[in-house]
């Protein structure tokens, strides 16, 4: 008897052959194999109750073809998708192209790709689960309708080229409304006080536990800190435990990847992905924070073998996100006796962060010792200084995870009344910081607290916000651009119920209800729809947005002298006579008269428009229409290059364009290793670079330097630059 079995991946199927041996065919779908036509027309019949009319995905055709033949060979067929709504919709799907019949196909799940949970799988088949596909369907069919609906309006009254997405739209709310906080923030001054102080031989520095607001009352406690006798006024110890944290869902795996890695969302699926798939950790979609009895036991044992049994500790913990499901376990390794696992630098580090995670969610709490110690001048008439100290008392789950138990900071022996010498006193005028803008970590946090998407859209939105130009991504940190502040802004002003945290997650608990069969497919999305319809068609008649609020007064218009406005262009922000369109003046962010949306040539390779435009680093030329930059992969970036600083953004000429588009030069090849030479601009200015040996440009013009030069350059013995070491002045 010939089976076969149908997964989504390659790798997935090389696996899960080997487990399954003689008798078993195993090949992938590579994914979807149907959706939804790009174009939305005839892409759902909305009167006949929301039905898709799906086709095969582009390039998929053949895969289809492949897979019937094989079919034509199997006595029977297994769809071992993923056991997610995604992966039910995929087996759903490969059954309907491959005319498969419903009663007799099996479907198989199993949460780890071991040989275990699949042999065991494989002997339990069920026939797939038609209120789980259906939820999957509801959430593409209303991302389709409402994307549409609003793209289609954002096109018409802010620019064409936009879109709005149901959950991309909240995420980004969220980002412009720090930025609004941010924005309306005033800084307020105060003073830091620290003191240097001396026991014996031990010197510690000690902070003012009050922060004045005030120059004049940081020099008063400054002078009485210089002419008084110090000594410890108190000191208090607490015993504290430190609790393990629960094992990795989506969300927290995500977040402690950025913090830890520096990983992006989509970064650590596509790795978590490889390491499901080669059998090293379970499935990596789940905001369960569950363990089965039997990985209790598996991480059990991997304990008492790293640490001993004095640190085992076997907890159950609840989960605690809205909307949360448990079909699935935590994130954990397949085998927690396996220490480490994985191809490849990302995948070493990922499953050894999944792993230490685990093994001290089952590990007893640390203790720690906290210590604070107060001192001040006798009888001072000035707020008292702190130090505060700690120490671990027993390792408990930090012996797994060393790196959350952060710097003991270490403090001399001392006791109430101990006299100090005091060394010195620094005062530092600081002020006030406005709250931190989103970091990817952070916002999936903030999307999760808030019942917004599920775990296995969290990366696609991030991805969603950077492609579409609504978000600039430096470093970690999220900031929204102008494009994003005007649809943000529209959203918020006309459809402020739709991309509310309560409609969004109401929504996902509807899509979860479909998913267990209390709530109807046709039905909930015709509840939503008939109304959201409505809302978009009454909104045909307003003005268009563009505006970005008042231009500093002192930037009137060019023509008449009236007073400028932002506005969001083509090319980017700009300031725009507040009459038009009877007055057409406008100006550059920088004041300078301007056509924002007018390209200065064509670039000769491809005969694309030049354009200057003005980004969050400055301005730039770039290669291509702005309107059609955004949402291109990596490799189709348009081409980019900065302006130098003493560049008048309207004097550039095609000429001078051309010049900056040059880099980075390929020089040539090295005559010793054969490798190229480059010459480019880099954050610190001009530089040639050699096998990562980068080398200023001090004299030398980077758009004429030759080879022969640069090795010259390369030929002098690098200068390092000398550290200086600050030594502690004692008095």
């Amino acid at each position: 008897m010939q089976t076969l079995v149908i997964v989504e991946s390659p790798a997935k199927a090389k696996t899960i052959e080997k487990y399954l041996g003689s008798g078993y065919t195993v090949k992938a779908s590579v994914g979807h194999v149907r959706d939804l036509p790009k174009s939305n027309k005839n892409a759902i019949d909305i009167e006949h109750g929301f039905v898709p009319n799906y086709e095969v995905v582009a390039k998929k055709e053949e895969v289809i073809r492949d897979l019937k033949k094989e079919v034509k060979k199997a006595d029977e067929v297994i769809l071992a998708t993923d056991p997610d709504r995604e992966g039910e919709a995929i087996a759903w799907h490969l059954m309907e192209a491959l005319a498969l019949p419903e009663k007799t196909t099996k479907r198989v799940a199993f949460n780890e790709i071991t040989k275990d949970a699949v042999l065991d799988a494989v002997q339990h088949p069920r026939t797939i689960d038609q209120n789980l596909r259906k939820a999957q369907e509801a959430r593409r069919v209303l991302d389709r309708l409402v994307g549409y609906d609003l793209s289609g309006l954002i096109w018409k009254k802010v620019r064409y080229g936009l879109s709005a997405g149901r959950v991309q739209s909240p995420a980004l709310r969220i980002l412009m409304e720090r930025e609004r906080e941010i924005r309306a923030f005033v800084p307020e001054d105060y003073w830091v006080l620290e003191a240097d102080v001396k026991h014996k031989k031990d010197v510690f520095t000690t902070t003012c536990s009050k922060n004045p607001k005030d120059e004049k009352e940081a020099e008063r406690i400054v002078q009485f800190a210089q002419k008084g006798s110090w000594e410890v006024v108190d000191i208090k110890e607490t015993k504290q435990k430190r609790a393990p944290r629960p094992p990795f869902t989506t969300s927290t795996l995500q977040q402690a990847a950025s913090t830890r890695l520096g990983f992006s969302p989509s970064r650590t699926m596509a790795v978590a992905q490889k390491l499901y798939e080669a059998g090293h950790i379970t499935y990596m979609r789940t905001d369960s924070q569950t363990l089965s009895n039997t990985a209790l036991g598996m991480i059990g044992k991997a304990i008492e073998s790293n640490y001993g049994k004095d640190f085992l500790e076997i907890k159950k913990y609840k989960t605690k996100a809205k909307g949360a499901q448990e079909a699935h376990e935590a994130i954990r390794p397949s085998n927690p006796s396996k220490r480490t696992a994985g191809n490849g630098s990302d995948q070493k580090r990922l499953y050894d962060l999944i792993w230490r995670r685990t093994v001290a969610s089952q590990m007893k709490s640390a203790q720690v010792a906290k210590t604070k110690v107060v001192t001040n001048v006798a009888k001072g008439d000035i707020p008292d200084f702190t130090v505060n100290g700690s120490r671990v008392l027993f390792d408990g789950w930090l012996k797994a995870d060393p790196a959350a138990k952060g710097e003991d900071v270490q403090l001399p022996v001392l006791a109430k009344g101990d006299a100090l010498e005091f060394l010195e006193v620094r005062s530092d005028a600081k002020q006030t910081t406005p709250p931190n803008r989103y970091t990817e970590a952070g916002l999936v946090k903030e999307l999760e607290k808030s019942g917004i998407g599920r775990p296995s859209t969290y990366a696609s939105i991030m991805k969603n916000l950077v492609d579409r130009g609504y978000v600039e991504k430096v470093g970690k940190t999220l900031f929204p651009t102008d494009t994003g502040d005007v649809v943000s802004s529209f959203l918020e002003k006309y459809f402020a119920n739709y991309i509310s945290n309560s409609f969004t997650a109401d929504m996902e608990n509807n899509f979860d209800a479909i998913a267990v069969g209390k709530k109807e497919y046709a039905k909930t999305l015709k509840d939503f729809y008939t109304g959201f319809s409505k809302d978009v068609t009454s909104k045909d008649d307003i003005e268009k947005l563009t505006n970005l609020g008042p231009a500093p007064k002192e930037f009137t218009c060019p023509k008449c002298k009236a007073t400028m406005e932002y506005k969001l262009g083509r090319g980017g922000k700009f300031m725009s006579c507040t009459k038009y369109p009877d007055c057409d003046g406008a100006r550059t962010n920088a004041g300078d008269v301007v056509d924002p949306d007018m390209p200065i040539g064509e670039y000769p390779e491809t005969g694309e428009p030049i354009f200057v435009l003005n980004g969050r680093f400055g301005p730039y030329v770039q290669v291509g229409d702005p309107k059609n930059a955004k949402g291109k992969g990596k490799k189709e970036k348009p081409k980019r290059a900065s302006l130098p600083k003493d560049k008048d953004p309207n004097e550039v000429t095609l000429e001078d364009a051309l010049k900056y588009l040059s880099l980075p030069r390929e020089l040539g090849v090295h005559p010793e290793t054969g490798e190229m030479i480059t010459a480019s601009v880099g954050r610190f200015g001009p530089f040639v670079v050699h096998q990562k040996d980068f080398r200023s440009l001090k004299t030398d013009d980077v758009y004429t330097v030759d080879l022969k030069r640069a090795l010259e350059i390369f030929a002098e013995p690098k200068k390092t630059r000398a550290r200086k070491v600050a030594k502690k002045k004692k008095k």
